[in-house]
């Protein structure tokens, strides 16, 4: 994986309209691990009717609107992979936080709320992630499944996952920014 593809920890994969896989149509990731032995990420903009609370209920005073679990991708769907933003990026890792870019991290789910209460700025909680094998991503950006575009805090904490993929190249130059235009189905066009 190479930084020059912008393949990096912290940065968005946005889908093509020619990725029609379902898994991935239309949507949002969020790289949290790139290396040479693959890429893991979570889908940003697919919630569920599930509330956090019914399922992490010491989590769920963290958690912004829609306060609800989000399907992370195709990978490990019965387990819950939490991201969350903390205070002061220069300070000490708190315990059971793992920083993947800036103040952006993962937060380990075992570890006892109450210790994190202070620190937690907000937090989404995924069933499951998004997950590609060595190059195989790489492979994916070249041939035009992906874009690859910066992030902001409010595309991984904001309130409108539904409108994410538009939003998200909405805000990008050229081309892109038309794109968020194209509906669905191309023939109504």
């Amino acid at each position: 994986m190479t930084m020059e593809a912008g393949l990096v920890a912290g940065r968005l994969l946005v889908a093509t309209p020619m990725l029609v896989d379902p898994n991935f149509a239309r949507t949002v990731v969020l790289l949290l691990d790139v290396d040479e032995s693959g890429a893991l990420g979570v889908v940003l903009n697919r919630p569920s009717q599930v509330p956090v609370v019914s399922i992490l209920p010491d989590w769920s005073g963290h958690v912004p609107t829609p306060d609800v679990l989000f399907a992370g991708g195709p990978v490990s769907t019965d387990s819950a992979l939490a991201v969350a933003h903390v205070g002061d990026a220069a300070g000490e890792e708190p315990i059971g936080f793992r920083r993947v870019y800036g103040n952006t991290g993962i937060i380990d789910l075992d570890t006892p709320a109450e210790l994190l209460t202070a620190v937690v700025g907000g937090m989404r909680v995924f069933a499951g992630y998004a997950g590609w094998g060595p190059e195989q991503l790489q492979g994916e950006v070249l041939e035009g499944s992906w874009f690859t575009v910066d992030s902001s805090h409010a595309d991984v904490f904001g309130q409108s996952p539904d409108s994410l993929w538009a939003d998200v190249l909405r805000r990008q130059p050229g081309e892109l920014a038309w794109l968020s235009t194209m509906p669905l189905d191309p023939t109504v066009n």
